[in-house]
């Protein structure tokens, strides 16, 4: 599964604003030159976040978003769903009984996928926003893996 742009810059700039907003409206041009994306883009991506309940908009001198929620309670998981980003890993379509070979049948592999893009799923929806502006989800950067006995261990051990 590839997340596009779309997912991964709503998510950063989503950071920045409850990382940046100490109460007040952050503008889209403040984000986009701390983040480095197109101002453009964040205005494309904010319009669907706004659409979705995750963000207000604020007119005015001293305009910008906030979040509608707070942070501890903006799943990563609803972000990356708000700007129209599937979480599958399947070349199938959400919901269709047609698989995705040319004899409308599925692949043999397609339960693994489907079930690779679920648990990615689940994981986006347990990260909350507040844990990445925390940095909460830094990993151990430790493959592991399961021995024939059952236990994890590390890779380097097997």
């Amino acid at each position: 599964m590839k997340l596009t742009t779309k997912g991964r810059y709503a998510v950063m700039a989503m950071a920045d604003l409850a990382a940046n907003s100490e109460g007040r409206p952050v503008s889209l041009a403040d984000i986009a030159e701390r983040q480095q994306i197109s101002l453009s883009y964040l205005e494309q991506l904010f319009g669907k976040l706004r659409k979705c309940g995750i963000v207000r908009s604020v007119r005015g001198p001293g305009g910008g978003y906030r979040l509608s929620r707070v942070a501890e309670e903006t799943r990563i998981a609803d972000i990356v769903l708000a700007v129209d980003e599937p979480i599958k890993a399947t070349r199938c379509r959400p919901g269709s009984s047609k698989g995705c070979q040319s004899s409308q049948g599925r692949c043999l592999t397609h339960d693994l996928w489907e079930e690779l893009g679920n648990q990615i799923h689940h994981y986006l929806s347990s990260v909350s926003l507040a844990d990445v502006v925390a940095r909460r989800v830094l990993s151990t950067g430790r493959a592991t893996s399961f021995a024939a006995d059952g236990a994890e261990r590390p890779m380097a051990q097997l």
